[in-house]
């Protein structure tokens, strides 16, 4: 059987609103207001880079760059503003659950491999309700390296109690795709997050539009 890691932002769930909300916390806390806007496709983008990606952004928008020092300096309180509102908007891509389901059903293993880091990352699997539907869980702090290191994947892989041989990584990002190729694991993007179609363009073994052809899409590997 075949074990099915997901990234969890922007492949697993819209995480968007709720990653900007914190980091115009932070923007607000220095006086600027909100800075950015979850109705821009580049913001949203933005946000499933991480904290310091739309620090960066913002701070870019202000002043025409960013200083580092001040990206460091917001990425905590961040962070503590993201960890007290997590799952106000966020919710599981339409399919996702019930796809996650079928795959269990029929014997595949599943985990979550992702950049957020993992008490986040397991905070909000639980607060969504789907914590048990995955077998591990790493996050960009299990491991001294996070994706696309292709190390967290492998570990995702071994505690949910499966082979590379018989895995794939889904993902919606470069970074994604990178970790997969790292690993020689084939990797299928989603064309649901901010990116949308332009994920085409990183070759993916497979693109999937909806939770709905997930199970063809394993088949189309060899992994069904």
């Amino acid at each position: 059987m075949a074990t099915v890691v997901f990234d969890l932002d922007g492949t697993l769930a819209d995480t968007s609103g709720d990653l900007l909300a914190a980091a115009n916390a932070v923007f607000r806390d220095w006086g600027y207001g909100n800075v950015l806007d979850p109705a821009v496709a580049g913001d949203r983008g933005a946000a499933m880079k991480g904290g310091r990606a739309m620090l960066r952004l913002g701070l870019g928008r202000l002043y025409g760059t960013a200083d580092e020092a001040r990206v460091d300096a917001g990425y905590a309180p961040l962070l503590d503003a993201y960890a007290q509102a997590l799952s106000v908007e966020t919710r599981l891509f339409p399919g996702a659950g019930a796809a996650i389901e079928r795959l269990l059903a029929a014997g595949h293993r599943t985990a979550i491999c992702t950049n957020k880091p993992e008490g986040l990352a397991e905070a909000l699997m639980r607060d969504l309700g789907v914590r048990g539907l995955f077998g591990a869980l790493v996050g960009a702090d299990t491991l001294p390296v996070r994706k696309p290191d292709p190390k967290p994947l492998f570990e995702a892989v071994g505690r949910a109690g499966g082979n590379a041989g018989a895995a794939v990584l889904l993902g919606d990002t470069v970074t994604d795709r990178d970790c997969a190729r790292n690993a020689s694991i084939p990797c299928a993007l989603v064309t649901f997050g901010p990116d949308g179609h332009d994920v085409a363009a990183l070759h993916p073994e497979a693109l999937i539009h909806h939770y709905d052809e997930l199970d063809a899409c394993l088949a189309g590997l060899g992994l069904a």
